[in-house]
């Protein structure tokens, strides 16, 4: 799947659909459009801070199919999508415990949420499951059947 081919699944075919499995490029391409997003938001601020709208636009309209390919990425592992809200509860604490002054725990949970981000890293980069799951068929039997044709 090409970077276009990529973006184009991720937001019209799957905008909000997470249901069944996304491929380490389809995942990755999508990431590298985000950042890309991000960059080319924070660039207009730089240039015109009344142009932050649209770098708000682009983040509210990408959370969606961002979760959703998150999700299919790690169905594609034969894991749950709800993983990659694990995160969320350690940083809320971190917030908690940095706020009312308690060093000790906030640099606790620092590091666990960072062992969490590291340990779903890992989980992004590994290989798909090679034959149908819980979560879909095997998506890479057309792509294998493709590269024996050429």
């Amino acid at each position: 799947m090409s970077f276009i081919q990529s973006i184009k699944y991720s937001l019209t075919k799957n905008y909000a659909s997470f249901s069944g499995r996304a491929s380490r490029t389809e995942f990755w391409y999508f990431i590298i459009f985000i950042i890309i997003g991000y960059l080319i938001g924070f660039g207009l601020i730089f240039i015109s801070y009344m142009l932050f709208w649209l770098l708000a636009i682009f983040m509210i309209a990408i959370i969606i199919p961002a979760l959703a390919v998150t999700a299919r990425r790690l169905h594609d592992i034969n894991k749950t999508g709800w993983l990659q809200l694990l995160p969320w509860p350690f940083g809320l604490l971190e917030g908690i415990f940095a706020s009312s002054g308690q060093e000790s725990l906030e640099i606790l949970f620092i590091f666990i949420g960072l062992g969490i981000y590291i340990y779903l890293l890992v989980l992004y980069c590994t290989h798909g499951d090679k034959k149908d799951n819980k979560y879909g068929k095997n998506i890479y039997k057309k792509a294998r059947k493709s590269l024996k044709r050429a």
